[in-house]
C-alpha cells in the first residue's frame, strides 16, 4: 500500500517520512535479456546463463542499470502523488551496487523521504532507497534520488 500525498504541501509535511517498501518483483532472465537488447549491453555474465555458471558470480546476474532502472516503478508503489500537475526525475546524488541482482530474484524498494525543499514552481524532494534482494543481507542498489513535483 503506497504513502499518497495529495498536493506539495502535504508533500512538505511528509519530509522526513519512511515511506515503506514496495511489492516484491521478480528479475528473470526475459526481463534481463529485454534489457540488454534496448542498451546493448549483452555481456555474458547478463545473457549467457550457461557460461556465467563458470563466471565471478555463480550464474546470470541483472545488469546494474536494470536494477536501477526498476526503481522507477517500485517507487510509483510507495508513494502516490495526487493533485499535482508534473512530475520528473530529476536525477541522482548517489548511487551504488553493493551486490548483483543474480537471474530470478525477488527485489523490492524501500524509500524514505529525507527532504523536501522549494525550487521555482514547485518542489524537490530527495529520497533515501534501497533495493533489497529478498534473502540476501546485502543490499542491491542504494541510492538517493531526486524528483521535483510542481503544480498542486
Amino acid at each position: 500500500m503506497p504513502t499518497t500525498v495529495t498536493g506539495l504541501d502535504e508533500l512538505r509535511a511528509a519530509a522526513g517520512s519512511d515511506l515503506g517498501h514496495s511489492p516484491w518483483r521478480t528479475v528473470d532472465q526475459q526481463r534481463i535479456d529485454t534489457f540488454a537488447d534496448a542498451t546493448d549491453d549483452h555481456q555474458w555474465i547478463h545473457t549467457d546463463p550457461e557460461r556465467a555458471k563458470e563466471g565471478p558470480f555463480g550464474g546470470a546476474i541483472a545488469h546494474g542499470y536494470l536494477t536501477l532502472s526498476l526503481v522507477i516503478p517500485m517507487f510509483g508503489e510507495v508513494l502516490e502523488m495526487r493533485g499535482i500537475d508534473m512530475a520528473v526525475n530529476y536525477g541522482l546524488n548517489k548511487v551504488r551496487f553493493p551486490s548483483p541482482v543474480p537471474v530470478d530474484s525477488r527485489v523490492r524498494l524501500t524509500a524514505r523521504l529525507a527532504e523536501v525543499a522549494d525550487v521555482r514552481g514547485g518542489v524537490q524532494a530527495t529520497v533515501d532507497g534501497v533495493v533489497e534482494i529478498e534473502g540476501s543481507d546485502k543490499p542491491a542498489c542504494v541510492l538517493q534520488g531526486v524528483y521535483r513535483y510542481y503544480g498542486g
